[in-house]
């Protein structure tokens, strides 16, 4: 019978063989911290992806001809981080990878898909409603008149991300469940002759609901990213209001920022 370990190094090979590490002994950069970059690098491609194991200590130590205390402090790194999990019997594997996403005026499904995150989409509702104050306050409509309503999980490799609500105008096409579940909106918007020009957005953060905790696969009162965003097309026109949240634990945004001149 095959002991656990050996079984942790066979399910391991496969993708770590398939990464070639570049380690530069001159840099001033640790080399802990090199083989740390390296992987974490891997895990947001998808190369390792959640449920891989490493392996073996001291069998990546010596491949890469590095000290085995080197490796332990790479891999504690990114078990810090929470990308990787020591588990007691079966080794040291994948958890998830980090999805960052850069503050532009762009589809979360396409931001993902781009990154190699494999998102999928379930449709909780598709509906019309009428609409709230705050709803129709951003889409520019009378309050209690009709607006569509998507409440949408997003998730990565099988792991929720996140819950995303957008109300939007009925005067736009109906979206069906089956494109919205195979596309991203602002790609269907396009296609249906939708010009996305800007949009104004805020971010926030808040602790996670029971209800909003079991969806995303979160404890209660778990630290969620809050966003709320107005797009509006090349006329100037209101077409998608959405409230969505993130898991922290997952998810960042990306800033750029430029010095005035």
């Amino acid at each position: 019978m095959a002991r656990t370990g050996d079984r942790a190094r066979t399910a391991a090979a496969p993708a770590l063989s398939s990464l070639d590490f570049a380690l530069d002994r001159g840099s001033p950069v640790p080399l802990y911290h090199q083989l740390a970059q390296q992987l974490e690098a891997a895990i947001e491609r998808g190369v390792l992806a959640p449920g891989n194991l490493l392996g073996n200590e001291v069998d990546l130590a010596v491949r890469l001809g590095l000290s085995r205390p080197t490796v332990r402090q790479a891999i504690q790194s990114l078990v810090d981080k929470g990308l990787l999990v020591r588990r007691r019997g079966v080794g040291t594997q994948v958890v998830h990878s980090r999805v960052r996403r850069p503050l532009e005026l762009s589809s979360l499904y396409d931001d993902l898909e781009a990154a190699g995150q494999a998102p999928t989409t379930e449709v909780v509702r598709n509906e019309v409603v009428p609409a709230a104050c705050d709803v129709a306050a951003a889409l520019g409509v009378p309050e209690g008149s009709e607006v569509t309503v998507l409440d949408r999980l997003r998730r990565t490799h099988g792991r929720p991300v996140a819950l995303l609500c957008n109300y939007l105008p009925v005067s736009l096409p109906a979206f069906d469940d089956a494109r919205l579940e195979s596309t991203g909106l602002y790609r269907m918007m396009r296609s249906a002759g939708i010009t996305l020009h800007s949009a104004r957005q805020t971010v926030g953060a808040r602790a996670a609901t029971a209800e909003e905790a079991s969806r995303l696969d979160e404890e209660a009162g778990a630290a969620l990213l809050t966003m709320q965003r107005t797009a509006y097309d090349d006329t100037g026109r209101p077409v998608e209001y959405g409230t969505h949240i993130y898991r922290a634990s997952v998810y960042t945004f990306d800033f750029q920022l430029l010095v005035r001149p």
